[in-house]
């Protein structure tokens, strides 16, 4: 047992790295070795480690205020609800801390919304969720994962929830009831790994809510804020949810910051004492969350993430067949499957012992994301690493291209 296990809950199993420091899409072990960073916080990094202009507007922050609570207003509130409403197209924000938080928040929004507009009998209103999903590890939440190590032993569960097959609208139409509130699904599902629906899924399922009065609720907390090469995974079939839920990148990688956005007939079912948070919209949070979404605006995050993922795909593609069983890759997010029979979790073990961070999931799955700060040359790193570990022999690429990490990083966008 380490001297961090001594004291600490055992609900992660993290790589034996401790890390100290980190700069862009590079990070420090306390034994000052560097590791180029492929998971990003799970997306919560999207802009990298410390960017310069999101630790200048936490520090402007720290300097001025950093909490309220929601029982007054605070001078940063206004602004960064306005434009993260803007940004999706949206009326109103309701800010949260966690994703989790967020998608429970959307979840309270849809039954009583469905109680209040719809007329659905107080306590019978239900929501359809999709297999293998993740939104968090709440109680109401794990009542609808399908996920064993999610759920056993935390019951009783909440009830409400319908679970059809992911990316099969016929199931999804044939689960529609009078009593269905919502449909919350993630357009792209992150802990699965990265499984990208067939082509028209999402459009029909905004098709099939409307037909039947039912909000669209759409977790882009892994997705969202310019992971996939739009703003929105949605974007990638002009697919507007009825509620936005928001986290991870909304911070910065710097404070725990999430948000549902929605129009007025929907955010307004909220009245005053009906929802909060101590936290939700603090100062701090809308400071550097506020500066998250201008960066957005300017459009060269989208722009970036979609080059360098193609750059990505087009890497992986070059792995000597029988290397991988699959590779699903949108803008610069990618799961791939080992083949073989290695687990992910070696996988990942061998690439940490040559300086590259990844995760695996579900078996022999590992999840790439690296920072959207990331170069050309870094992404080539990632992949000339999984190719030397994967396919021995290698070598001398990833040597070649050793010096990327000695030589730091730029930051673009």
């Amino acid at each position: 047992m380490t001297a961090i296990d001594a004291h600490t809950a055992h609900n992660y199993a993290p790589l034996p790295v401790v890390l100290a420091h980190g700069d862009g899409a590079w990070v420090t072990d306390v034994d000052g070795r560097r590791y180029l960073d492929a998971l990003a916080g799970y997306s919560a990094l999207n802009f990298g480690h410390r960017h310069p202009r999101l630790v200048a507007a936490a520090r402007a922050q720290l300097d001025r205020l950093t909490l309220t609570s929601r029982a007054f207003h605070h001078d940063g509130f206004a602004a960064f609800t306005r434009e993260l409403a803007a940004l999706c197209g949206k009326d109103a924000v309701l800010p949260m801390n966690t994703g989790a938080e967020a998608v429970e928040t959307a979840i309270k929004a849809a039954r009583r919304h469905g109680h209040l507009v719809r007329g659905i009998p107080e306590d019978q209103a239900r929501i359809i969720v999709a297999a293998g999903n993740f939104h968090g590890r709440t109680t109401t939440i794990v009542s609808f994962s399908t996920d064993p190590d999610a759920r056993t032993g935390y019951g009783p569960f909440t009830p409400g929830f319908d679970v059809v097959p992911y990316g099969d609208l016929d199931a999804l139409e044939a689960a529609i009831g009078p009593q269905t509130c919502a449909v919350l699904l993630e357009p792209i599902q992150g802990e699965a790994g990265v499984l990208i629906p067939p082509t028209g899924y999402l459009t029909g399922v905004r098709e099939r809510c409307d037909a039947n009065g039912v909000l669209l609720l759409a977790d882009e907390i892994q997705s969202g804020l310019a992971r996939t090469g739009r703003t929105f995974a949605c974007d990638h079939e002009q697919v507007v949810p009825d509620v936005y839920i928001l986290g991870k990148a909304l911070g910065g990688g710097i404070v725990p910051l999430s948000a549902i956005v929605a129009d007025r007939a929907v955010m307004d079912v909220f009245t005053p004492g009906s929802h909060g948070s101590t936290f939700g919209g603090n100062p701090l949070a809308c400071a550097v969350g506020v500066e998250v979404v201008r960066m957005l605006a300017e459009g060269s995050w989208q722009r970036r993430a979609a080059r360098l993922g193609a750059r990505l795909a087009d890497g992986l593609a070059t792995l000597p067949e029988g290397a991988l069983d699959a590779v699903r890759v949108r803008g610069l997010w990618a799961g791939i499957d080992v083949a073989g029979g290695r687990g992910g979790r070696e996988v990942c073990e061998a690439l940490y012992a040559r300086g590259v961070l990844a995760k695996d999931t579900h078996g022999s799955t590992i999840r790439l994301a690296p920072p959207l700060v990331v170069t050309d040359d870094e992404v080539d790193l990632i992949v000339s690493v999984l190719g030397e570990v994967l396919v021995p022999g290698g070598a001398q690429r990833v040597r070649s291209l050793a010096a990327v990490g000695q030589a730091g990083v730029g930051r673009s966008g």
